[in-house]
């Protein structure tokens, strides 16, 4: 009987590692040390918002702290030092969505500011756009689904519940951070990324 060995990989990548990596057989994790996001991340404390009920904000507060938004919005936390001012401001570190080691350029979600900053935020977005964002996945902006967020996973959150989390959303202190822009299969990024893959061994 063939043994089948199953491999995990979690790696900091960036286009011109993948570029090495798809025109050599050298291994391009060799020369880099393993890197472990932080999962465990605070969310900050909003502000007085007349919008909305203390209660809902409480609510949407501990919402996004039980779903772990902070992982992936706050900058540095994919790489395991998380900036402690930039708490959901968003990542400059993006999640591909397609398999670097097997795209040359690989399409690449970097987690946008959630924070009500007008210019690079969530400022102008409306209580039912967060909201439809939660459910959906799909971005005001584009208009398309976010490949890696866990939006099945909401999709049948509450109303209310979703609510709160947009108004959680909405009061908290705009912090100024622009991310990258997303980045389309086939295109090049200059910006880093990581890429989450499990692996089977063909023997």
């Amino acid at each position: 009987m063939k043994n089948r060995s199953v491999v995990v990989l979690g790696a900091v990548m960036s286009a011109t590692l993948v570029l090495a990596a798809c025109e050599t057989a050298y291994n391009p994790l060799e020369d880099y040390k393993q890197l472990n996001p932080a999962t465990d991340m605070p969310v900050p404390t909003p502000v007085d918002n007349p919008n909305f009920t203390a209660e809902q904000v409480a609510r949407g507060q501990y919402l996004v702290a039980l779903l772990g938004c902070g992982s992936c919005h706050t900058n540095g936390a994919l790489v395991g030092t998380p900036n402690m001012e930039q708490l959901l401001a968003g990542s400059d570190t993006g999640i591909a969505w397609s398999n670097p080691l097997v795209d040359r350029n690989p399409g690449i979600v970097y987690p946008a500011n959630l924070t009500p900053d007008i210019e690079t935020g969530m400022g102008s977005w409306s209580t039912p756009e967060i909201i439809a964002m939660i459910q959906t996945g799909v971005s005001k902006h584009s208009g398309q689904t976010l490949p890696v967020m866990p939006w099945p996973s909401y999709a049948n959150i509450h109303a209310e519940d979703a609510t709160a989390i947009a108004a959680y959303l909405k009061s908290l202190p705009p912090v100024r951070h622009q991310v990258p822009a997303n980045v389309q299969r086939g295109q090049r990024s200059t910006a880093p990324f990581i890429h989450f893959g499990v692996y089977q061994s063909k023997e």
